[in-house]
């Protein structure tokens, strides 16, 4: 499948119409509800490897932010044979009780992997408390930026976003 096969795939198994909340707090009459290209083993298989071309190899550990970036992360991680770090969104307060699960990650670069990025939010919180555990990051990788704001939020905090896919790009595929 191609980058053009694939935009076409994930926006028809995944793109509905409506009224959305989004985690930034605005609302949108179109919404990417991501679980559905992320429980696509065809469609999952596919993303992570064109994401595996672009990525490069200059980071030591994936970063998977829960809950929709560990699909994805884990996927591209099979391609890659990289380790993962599973980024909650809290610490738990039992078990281990930290909010980074997996390798160490003190002194390591990580590559932040998320589904959709609309504000970048959710990966900035989650990076300024990765880099205060030791944590090295400068790249997150998402599967689709909305074009909202997102990338322009996380370059202001030294974060560089690599998306698949743009919003545009995608519409630009339906359009053909």
């Amino acid at each position: 499948m191609n980058k053009a096969e694939l935009a076409k795939a994930v926006y028809n198994s995944a793109y509905i119409t409506g009224e959305f909340l989004l985690r930034s707090g605005k609302i949108s009459n179109e919404y990417f509800d991501k679980y559905q290209f992320e429980a696509d083993p065809t469609l999952l298989n596919e993303i992570a490897e064109q994401m595996a071309v672009i990525v490069g190899d200059d980071f030591d550990y994936l970063g998977a932010l829960e809950m929709g970036g560990i699909p994805i992360a884990t996927a591209l991680a099979m391609k890659l044979n990289k380790k993962i770090v599973f980024v909650r969104k809290h610490a738990k307060e039992y078990g281990t009780s930290k909010l980074a699960e997996g390798p160490d990650i003190q002194g390591k670069k990580i590559l932040i992997i998320e589904d959709v990025v609309t504000s970048g939010g959710q990966i900035i919180l989650s990076v300024d408390e990765l880099r205060s555990l030791g944590a090295i990051i400068d790249t997150a990788m998402c599967v689709i930026d909305r074009e909202s704001g997102g990338s322009e939020a996380l370059s202001e905090n030294g974060i560089l976003l690599k998306p698949l896919f743009t919003m545009s790009y995608i519409k630009s595929q339906i359009q053909d």
